[in-house]
């Protein structure tokens, strides 16, 4: 492709950081791709592949070591400003301003980004209809739900009519709604304004709405092409199965992942397993596994495509379950967390509205709702960090109004963000927080040791400098270091790739085979396949309760995945307030 007709042009792009312990670190390793104009382009890869820093070098704001990078005609390395001055950049965390209100942080990234007073209110009113904020203008930014926040950021990154707007995984952290939303703006701007969009994501399903797809593996390009053309690459090689009804598909999966040497991936998805086989495999060879269920084809999806990409170049680290203490797991029926008419309440703002449920040993019970559905405030109560306003609440066999810290003594907690000491190394954080659960001498030694290994971390790496993905490998690693025998994961494969994914609920899944109880907040809806219950909530209160299987036919659904199973009940609830409100208002 020639470079007048191209929006970016990179040639042997080379970059190199500093490695921990000395050494380099080579971030793109010769990184060759050309991007069209008017045209929304995906990047794809596991963590530290390399996305950020090409992202953060087509802005400018990183040199290339060698190689040649050409942004809208531009020489990167020369002219930075005037590549800056034509594109507009939302990192993973966008600056908003949050004492400052919807309409303010506009008006300051206008101020800063130059544009003149008489082309502001047009471009504002368009803005905020896109983003629908136009009814929140007056409300401070950090009083938004998180869906809110990443539109808001996407409108002030759009303040100016940029070239090219690149999009560092905006998707992250939101709902399906939100997300929705989300990229339908970013289609209707390609689409009205012939803008070229440049996108880093997680999600498979995003980059399949895109025309052309890079896909990165520890700096290179490992392949390239439409959505269609890479999916070609799993044809032929996908299965589906439904697994009986004694047998959790969780379970199936588990097996089938493990047979590393017939098997590349499996996934659970709407009651069956999802499942590619080797090249040369036939499902006879897997016959001991499955067990006499008959699996079927299923067409080829981009992330099975993605995930053989992946498996061709490494074998993962498995991430087992640390050890578990038998003795200190009650073999007893009881429920391990009971729940009973629970609110919270903000001032007059209710978060929480009465809600019950309980939760059963070795269960792994899933908390999802859109961003601002009261899930984290709920999650935050169970784990002992908010009290209730009013309500029962038991964990472990514990009234959390009465003995909130020897509850705490039994959990384990991973949060949505990387709260461990940045500054520290990964080994530091281990042992400082494996000091404060009570271990100490030996003991502390091979636990902090048998972590570092399991998960696959380097010890003296500065936790701070880790990328996504090995930042929950490390919070995951201290939240299981005192075998807890409750485990509460706030979101804890937000932002990371399919295959990371894949083995945290490895990991998850064992730990629940073992007795421990997982509760889980996601936004990523497969990962509610791996529940044995789910229970969604919105607007404070609870819309669905159950499991997989009867959450999607309280969604009217046959054979719909969870994605569709929860914008359907959310949609529900949503609409069935609306009649309510205008019954009262009539």
């Amino acid at each position: 492709m020639e470079a007048a007709a191209a929006t970016v042009v990179a040639v042997d792009l080379r970059k190199c950081f500093p490695a921990a312990g000395g050494g380099q670190l080579e971030a793109l390793a010769g990184v060759s791709l050309s991007m069209r104009k008017g045209e929304l382009t995906a990047l794809v890869g596991p963590d530290g592949a390399g996305k950020t820093t090409f992202l953060r070098m087509v802005a400018g704001l990183l040199r290339a070591d060698s190689g040649q990078l050409q942004v809208l005609g531009h020489d990167v390395a020369s002219q930075p400003q005037q590549v800056q001055d034509c594109i507009s950049y939302m990192p993973q965390r966008f600056g908003l301003y949050e004492d400052l209100s919807v309409q303010e942080n506009l008006d300051l990234y206008a101020d800063l980004h130059g544009v003149p007073a008489d082309e502001r209110h047009a471009r504002f009113e368009r803005l905020l209809q896109m983003t629908d904020l136009a009814a929140f203008r007056q409300r401070p930014a950090g009083k938004l739900s998180g869906g809110m926040k990443q539109k808001l950021g996407l409108a002030c990154t759009l303040v100016r009519s940029p070239q090219l707007l690149l999009l560092d995984e905006p998707s992250v952290g939101v709902d399906p709604l939100s997300r929705r939303e989300l990229w339908k703006i970013i289609q209707q701007l390609v689409q009205e304004e012939q803008l070229s969009v440049l996108v880093s994501t997680a999600y498979m399903d995003e980059a399949e709405r895109c025309e052309q797809i890079f896909v990165l593996h520890q700096g290179r390009l490992l392949a390239q092409g439409n959505p269609a053309a890479l999916t070609d690459k799993a044809q032929g090689l996908t299965w589906a199965v439904a697994p009986v009804p004694t047998r959790q598909p969780r379970d199936l999966q588990a097996q089938l992942i493990d047979d590393t040497r017939h098997v590349l991936d499996a996934v659970p998805r709407a009651g069956s397993v999802r499942f590619i086989l080797q090249p040369g495999v036939a499902p006879s060879d897997i016959a001991a596994v499955l067990q006499g269920e008959q699996p079927s084809r299923r067409p080829a999806e981009l992330e099975d495509a993605f995930m053989m990409l992946l498996r061709a170049q490494e074998t993962p680290a498995s991430l087992p379950a640390a050890e578990v203490t038998a003795s200190r797991i009650p073999q007893d029926d009881a429920p391990v967390i009971v729940v009973r008419d629970l609110v919270r309440r903000f001032g007059d703002f209710t978060a929480v509205a009465s809600t019950s449920f309980d939760v059963h040993r070795g269960e792994i019970f899933g908390l999802l709702g859109p961003n601002g559905a009261g899930k984290t405030t709920t999650f935050r109560m169970l784990c002992g960090l908010l009290p209730a306003s009013s309500g029962h609440l038991e964990v472990a066999g514990l009234n959390l109004r009465t003995a909130r810290a020897q509850a705490r003594a039994r959990i384990g907690y991973v949060s949505q963000k990387f709260a461990l000491y940045a500054n520290l190394s990964v080994r530091e954080n281990l042992e400082f927080f494996g000091g404060a659960y009570g271990l100490g001498g030996t003991q502390l030694r091979g636990r902090v040791a048998d972590a570092i290994k399991r998960f696959d971390l380097q010890a003296d790496a500065r936790s701070g400098d880790l990328p996504a993905g090995y930042k929950q490998r490390l919070a995951m690693a201290v939240g299981l270091l005192h075998a807890p025998e409750i485990l509460f994961l706030d979101e804890p494969t937000s932002g990371i790739d399919p295959l990371a994914r894949r083995a945290f609920w490895r990991t998850i899944t064992e730990l629940a085979r073992q007795g421990v109880t997982i509760i889980v907040t996601t936004h990523f809806m497969e990962e509610a396949e791996y529940c044995d219950r789910i229970a969604i909530q919105d607007a404070g209160e609870l819309l669905a309760l159950g499991t997989p299987q009867q959450v999607r036919e309280q969604a009217r659904g046959d054979g719909i995945d969870m994605n569709a199973a929860f914008i359907g009940i959310v949609e529900q609830g949503r609409a069935q307030r609306s009649a309510t409100a205008s019954g009262r208002a009539a």
